[in-house]
């Protein structure tokens, strides 16, 4: 019997190594891009294409970063992108929450045809959309400013919506029930009641609308043609023309701007990771 627990011991210890070491193993594969735009973000021009490459240079340049900040007009292009971000933030998480609500706690007439309209939307192609809605925001003289941006966050997005639905039907009605005896109506319900029992799948969805809006490139570069409206997207596209006499990009200095723009998702993730994996688990657990 000691043999038998010994051997069985052995197998589940030899399992645990097992993937725990192909888990490290890929993690370190994802790390390496990150892993080299740090080194290259601490190099000189020279070292970026030297042959062999030295992940590590002789003479770590951390005024690579200071020069990264100072090529462009960052300050404004980082209070742009948190301008965007944070109604876009804002707008998605309510708009999104409050249809989701309906879909999911209110009965009427034509509720899962008009659920299974709104997810239909989600297979119909941007670019399908793209020439409609320019021409539109054109004819509304928004181009050039944050409004197309910003204004669509506010009609909700059918991903968020069915991800908040099905976390939402999780929630037992009996909550509902007890609120409306106190005399709580559908909008104190849902602002008191299913908002705060529902962090986690609104945390995800947070997380997602700030990932998406923060690092979107091709909206920004649509909507926006003035160089004091660019968010840091645009600038980091704009820092691969700034040659700065030498007739190449500078690459050390693209990457360590780079760096500074990811912070932001780095930070963001770990704080709330906690609550993005539990939204996501419980989200899909009740059709």
């Amino acid at each position: 019997m000691n043999q038998r627990a010994g051997l069985s011991r052995l197998k589940a210890i030899g399992r645990f190594v097992g993937w725990y070491g192909v888990l490290i193993a890929l993690g370190i594969v994802f790390a390496i891009p990150f892993l080299w735009m740090f080194s290259v973000s601490l190099h000189d021009l020279a070292g970026v294409f030297a042959d062999p490459f030295r992940w590590v240079p002789e003479e770590l340049r951390w005024s690579n970063y200071v020069d990264a900040v100072s090529l462009l007009p960052f300050g404004r292009y980082l209070t742009n992108t948190v301008v965007i971000t944070v109604c876009v933030l804002i707008g998605t998480v309510l708009s999104s929450s409050l249809v989701a609500y309906g879909f999911s706690r209110l009965r009427f007439r034509g509720r899962d045809k008009l659920f299974a309209l709104c997810i239909a939307t989600m297979m119909l192609p941007g670019q399908v959309t793209m020439i409609p809605l320019y021409i539109g925001f054109s004819k509304l003289g928004w181009v050039d400013t944050f409004l197309p941006l910003i204004v669509p966050a506010f009609f909700g997005s059918p991903f968020y919506i069915f991800l908040l639905r099905q976390f939402f039907l999780t929630i037992p009605r009996e909550y509902d029930e007890a609120a409306r005896l106190d005399g709580a109506g559908k909008l104190r319900i849902y602002w008191s009641i299913i908002l705060p029992l529902s962090r986690p799948a609104l945390a995800t969805v947070a997380l997602f609308a700030f990932l998406g809006t923060w690092n979107d490139f091709f909206n920004p570069l649509i909507y926006l043609n003035s160089p004091e409206n660019a968010t840091l997207t645009l600038g980091l596209n704009m820092m691969k023309s700034q040659v700065m006499g030498t007739g190449v990009t500078q690459w050390h200095l693209l990457m360590a701007a780079s760096l500074l723009v990811m912070i932001p998702n780095i930070v963001l993730f770990f704080v709330a990771q906690k609550h993005f994996m539990k939204g996501i688990q419980v989200g899909g657990l009740k059709g």
